[in-house]
Parts: C-alpha cells; structure tokens; sequence
C-alpha cells in the first residue's frame, strides 16, 4: 500500500496588488530586453533593404497583436494563476498544458533568463571590463567561472530574492524599470527622428528603399526566417496572464494590459527602427571603417543601437547605450522571475510538479518555484547552452501560441455559454490570421531553420514521458 502524500498547503494566499498599470508594466516589461537593441542587424542582412526590414517588423507587429488580441478573450474568460497553461489544459487537454509548461520551465523562461542575465552582465562590462567573459576567477572541471557569469547569476539571485519578499516588492521595481526603459527608448526615437537626422542615411535609404530582391516563394520563405528575432524580441508578452490571481480586477485589467502594453512596445520597436534608418545607412560593407561605412548590416558586434546613438551622442554613445541596455535587461529579468513560478503553482496545484512549487509563503509568492528558477537558469548560465536552447524554442514557442488561439476557437464551440467579459476584437478574422500566419512561418522555419526547429520539437517531446511519470506517481500516491 502506498504512503499517502497530502496536497501542498498554502503557507500564504495570493494578493490582489496588481492593478491595471502594474500589469501593463510587466506586458511592456518582460517584452523589452535587449533584442531590439541589436537584431535588426541579422534582419539588414537578410531582407537586404530598408523597405522589407521595415515590412518584417510591421509584420512581427500585426502578429504578436493578433495573438495578444486573441489572448485577451481567455484571460478574461479564466483569470487564474498559471494562465496560458490553464487556456491549454481547458481547451485540449492536461497533457497539452503540461507539454506548454515543462518547455516554458526547461527552456523559454529559464533559458531567457538566462540570456538576459548574460546580457546585462555584457554591458556591465562596457562600463567596468573587469566583468568580462574572458576573465575566470576560477575552474570547476569544464566550467569557468568567469566574472561576467558570476555577475549574471548574482543578478537573477537578487532579483529572485527581492520577488520573494512579495508581489509588491516585485512590481515596484518593474514599474520603475519599464518606465525608464520607455523613456529610453522614446528618446532614442525621438532624437533620430526629429533632431539628429543623417540627411545622407536618409537618401541612400530612400534610393534603395526596396532593393533588388525579386518577390517569389524563396525571398517570402526569406521573410519568414528573417521574422524570428523580432519575434523572440517581441515574446514574454504573455507572461502576465500566469500572474492573474493577483490582479485587482483580472476580468477588466488582464484584457486591456494585453492589448495595451503589447501595441505600445509593437509601435515603440517600429518607430525605434524608422529611428535607425534615420541615423545609418541600411546597407554596409563588413570591412568599413566608421559606423556609416558599416551600416545596419555590419553594426560591431550586431549593436545597431549603439552605432545609431554614436550619430547622436558621439564617442559617448558606447556608455550610454551600455546603460540604456543595462536598464532594460534588468527590468526584463524582474518581469521574467516575477511571472513564471505563478506557472509552475498552477502544475502543482494539478500534481504535474514538484509539490514544492505549489506552495505560498508567507508573503503569498511561490517561492519554491522562484528559486528552482533560480537554480535552473543559473545552470544554464555556467553551461552556455542557453543560446543553442532559446534558438532551438522559438518554433516550439510559437507552436504554443498558435495552438492556444485554436483554443479560443475550441472553447467558443464547447462552451459558448462560458462567461466572457471581454469578446476578441475582430474574432473570427482576426484570431484566424494570427493561426494562418504563425502556421505559414513554422511551416516556413521547417525548410529555412531546420536546424533550429526539429530539436525544439524535440524539446517539447521530452516532456510527454515526464507528464506520464508525474501522472503515475500522483495516482499511486
């Protein structure tokens, strides 16, 4: 006979503290990192001219806001922890909900975490070189404890330990990141635009707008690869539904957060790219000298932000935008720790997880799931392999939120008598382009980035003998 294993007891409950400014704070948040600093540069190479670099991220766009639109309905309908797991669990099945939550904690949210971590710690160096990749402090067998790792690690502890003293103390530091990197942001923007313009980056821009590139199946199957660093610039905008038991008024605040924060930083990446055409010549030469000879495409090291802002801020720009990035990372972060343990709570509400994680403290955080985070990703951050998994999970990440749109569809037809205080705007056409375009890109991926896509699928695969091994041991328990 079996010993039995009580449910996990609360050791606190969730507090409602998050109103609807909080909330768009951790959309805003979580998204902004530091992609859009950088991989408009991997995008100039690709696409070849400004005219479809601007198409890319017009399109990244339209479908991040379709999927945030479609969101909005479902949140509203189940403002539960745990969020687009409960959306998978209730419109498919447990398994499906599982499969979104074990490659959300193995790689999305860990790995991200991971790489922003890693990120700040970058930039950091910029400022003080002695946090440096090259510089270990010590050896433990094959890793290097280097002071940019140390430093990276360090971040996400402390931040990990500041969520756990509360929600409140998480949204704080949220609200006032994101504030600082909007306000970053708009300033970059506003001084490309309208006060430091290249009239010279201006006119090659416009001559070659369009470029040479003929329009066929390849230069559109193109595009579609070319979509997946905007899109991971523009993913964790749904994290703020995994934190929906502690919204003041979730039916009204979940719906217009989503919608929102989401716009917001979709006009705020589109405008900061007009802003980059108005500083730099899109196309470069890899062996030039000055930024301008560079161009978007050959910014150093991808940093297209930097070499824009050296147009405004001269021989400043490095440390500026070093800061500027620094900022942004770290309120990226907060967002990133702060949402995902509301996740894995509600897999362990279900005995899909470690029971551990299922349990508020007193301040009502799930601290067991903050710091196996914590652990998680800081191993990832001494591995390396972070940025091999986060490019492997961009498929599978969109994978999930195509299925969850299809679910919106699914429980429209099974329980259209289900409350539904906010309706999706445009639905059905709305919702059903973000299901066609984001099928069309994975379909794409498949051929232009098999090497990235199939071991993703892999990744998620491995979570459906765990969900069976979590499955066995909560009936035999």
């Amino acid at each position: 006979m079996s010993k039995q294993t009580p449910t996990p007891v609360q050791g606190g409950e969730f507090r409602r503290e998050l109103g609807l400014l909080d909330a768009s704070a951790i959309v805003a948040g979580s998204m902004i990192g530091s992609g859009i600093f950088i991989v408009s540069a991997d995008v100039a190479r690709t696409v070849g001219s400004p005219g479809w670099l601007l198409v890319v991220w017009l399109l990244n766009a339209a479908l991040t806001l379709w999927g945030a639109i479609a969101y909005a309905e479902l949140a509203a309908m189940m403002p539960r922890a745990g969020g687009q797991y409960v959306y998978l669990r209730e419109a498919f099945s447990p398994l499906v909900g599982f499969l979104y939550g074990w490659t959300l904690f193995l790689v999305i949210q860990a790995g991200t975490i991971a790489a922003v971590g890693v990120g700040f710690a970058k930039y950091l160096g910029v400022l003080i070189p002695w946090v440096s990749a090259e510089h270990a402090l010590f050896q433990l067998g094959p890793v290097a404890f280097s002071t940019q790792r140390v430093v990276a690690i360090a971040v996400i502890v402390f931040l990990t330990w500041l969520n756990g003293l509360g929600v409140r103390e998480g949204k704080r530091v949220q609200n006032l990141f994101t504030a600082a990197k909007v306000a970053a942001l708009a300033t970059l923007i506003l001084l490309g635009l309208f006060v430091s313009r290249n009239q010279e980056a201006v006119a090659a821009n416009t001559v070659h707008f369009w470029g040479e590139q003929e329009f066929s199946l390849g230069f559109l199957m193109l595009l579609g690869g070319a979509l997946v660093g905007p899109l991971f610039s523009s993913d964790a905008w749904n994290n703020v539904t995994f934190t929906a038991g502690e919204m003041k008024n979730p039916q009204r605040t979940l719906p217009l957060s989503l919608i929102g924060g989401t716009a917001l930083v979709m006009l705020f990446y589109v405008l900061t790219n007009l802003a980059y055409l108005s500083l730099l010549p899109l196309v470069g030469s890899v062996d030039g000298t000055t930024v301008v000879e560079r161009g978007m495409q050959y910014a150093a090291e991808d940093r297209v932000a930097t070499a824009a802002a050296s147009m405004i801020f001269g021989n400043h720009a490095a440390v500026i935008m070093a800061v500027a990035i620094m900022v942004s990372t770290f309120g990226c972060l907060n967002g990133l720790i702060l949402s995902g343990p509301r996740l894995y709570y509600a897999m362990a509400r279900d005995k899909l997880f470690f029971a551990s994680t299922g349990v508020l403290n007193a301040a009502g955080v799930p601290a067991g799931g903050l710091w196996l985070q914590a652990a998680w990703a800081s191993l990832l951050t001494l591995s390396g392999t972070y940025g091999n998994l986060l490019d492997y999970v961009v498929f599978s990440a969109l994978l999930f939120y195509v299925l969850t749109v299809i679910g919106l569809f699914r429980l429209r037809r099974s329980q259209p008598a289900m409350e539904r205080p906010y309706r999706a705007f445009g639905y059905p056409w709305l919702p059903g382009l973000y299901v066609v375009f984001g099928s069309a890109v994975m379909l794409d991926l498949l051929f232009v980035k098999p090497t990235y896509t199939w071991p993703g699928l892999l990744i998620v695969l491995t979570g459906v003998p765990v969900y069976y091994f979590w499955k066995h041991r909560s009936s035999a328990t």
